[in-house]
């Protein structure tokens, strides 16, 4: 490969890293930092303290080795906090065992910095689900909640998760129904897409069909919760995926925008609609923690995994982003995460990444 080719394909590269950003889960960032003043008076809402799902979810010797306060910190993990956000499609409110997740997301906490960096997992990943069965990333979490979700992350991804948080489309929406709606410039071809997935959002939720406003007409207007939500959930529009991932930036930044310029009644408001949708195993005393130090967090980076990918149908799981050599994507992921270290697969990863290179050759992907 010429040089020119290997600087064209080493910045293809980096525009798909910076691509994909799935939408619910962030929500629970900017709930946890923007809302910071509030928090300590509103604990009582949310479903906090759920530790045992995290403590269940093991990690590998080679992890443990590695993360451990006087172990081996060649993999630079230690001063980190990782904490798993969940986005879930649930028909019911159910936050728990049993709802998908329509969003999985890691956020790694560098605690000396206050960076937070934010890496998806593409909710149709090939991975092994947590229990050495090999499916979409988002069975996981409907197979057995937080905990299973939380297990298949440690185990494909060489991590340590800390904690977790849930939410679902409920949240979403009554945070920007709160904050009055966000701007969006809809063109011709969302429309139709839009108004659709409003009829599903609606029923997720609980919203009567008959209180679903649709979009007419293109151009920029102002959108209540149901129809931004809604919006960042089409895929099936030109540019596909990727699209989405635009929809849903263009939407979490007013969010982010709208909350910091918000008065403390309205902020107050969503604290009182969205808590009580939220699970978590934070602790009220670390939640009260992390507040304090919001005013000193950033959002950083943000990415997708696995980095390199193809799309093919892995047998019984159907349709599934296929990762392009495992082992080196696990890689990248800890580059990405956590800066320079002398991170190497551990055994349990080497192992997976055969298992799907031989289902991958098998169904032909």
């Amino acid at each position: 490969m010429s040089d020119a080719n290997r600087r064209k394909s080493g910045r293809k590269r980096a525009r798909r890293r910076k691509r994909r950003i799935l939408f619910a889960v962030e929500i629970a960032v900017i709930f946890f930092l923007v809302i910071a003043l509030f928090v300590v008076y509103k604990l009582d809402l949310a479903d906090t303290g759920n530790k045992k799902d995290v403590e269940m979810a093991t990690v590998n010797d080679e992890v443990q080795a590695h993360t451990d306060d006087k172990g081996d910190d060649s993999w630079n993990m230690n001063g980190y906090t990782n904490i798993a956000l969940f986005g879930v499609d649930s028909r019911d409110t159910n936050l728990g065992k049993g709802a998908r997740t329509d969003t999985i997301m890691i956020a790694s906490l560098n605690n000396k910095t206050g960076e937070v960096k934010l890496c998806s997992v593409f909710r149709d990943t090939y991975l092994n689900i947590g229990n050495d069965t090999y499916n979409k990333a988002n069975s996981a979490y409907s197979a057995g909640g937080a905990e299973q979700a939380i297990q298949m992350l440690n185990t494909n991804l060489d991590l340590d998760i800390d904690a977790y948080v849930t939410v679902g489309f409920k949240a979403l929406v009554d945070t920007i129904d709160d904050l009055g709606g966000v701007e969006v410039n809809i063109t011709d071809e969302e429309i139709h897409y839009l108004n659709d997935y409003q009829i599903g959002t609606a029923e997720a939720i609980g919203i009567k069909q008959s209180d679903i406003v649709d979009i007419k007409s293109s151009g920029l207007q102002t959108l209540n919760g149901l129809q931004a939500t809604s919006y960042c959930r089409i895929r099936y529009t030109k540019g596909d995926d990727f699209k989405r991932a635009e929809r849903q930036r263009t939407v979490l930044t007013q969010i982010a925008e709208k909350a910091m310029a918000s008065d403390p009644s309205t902020l107050n408001d969503i604290i009182d609609d969205v808590f009580p949708l939220c699970s978590t195993s934070l602790s009220k005393a670390e939640m009260v923690e992390y507040a304090a130090k919001a005013t000193t967090f950033k959002i950083g980076e943000q990415s997708g995994f696995p980095f390199e990918r193809s799309t093919g149908t892995m047998g019984k799981a159907g349709s599934s982003v296929v990762a392009d050599n495992f082992s080196q994507n696990v890689i990248e992921l800890h580059q990405f995460l956590f800066g320079d270290s002398e991170y190497s697969p551990s055994q349990t990863v080497q192992d997976i990444s055969s298992k799907i290179q031989s289902d991958r050759t098998k169904n032909g992907v």
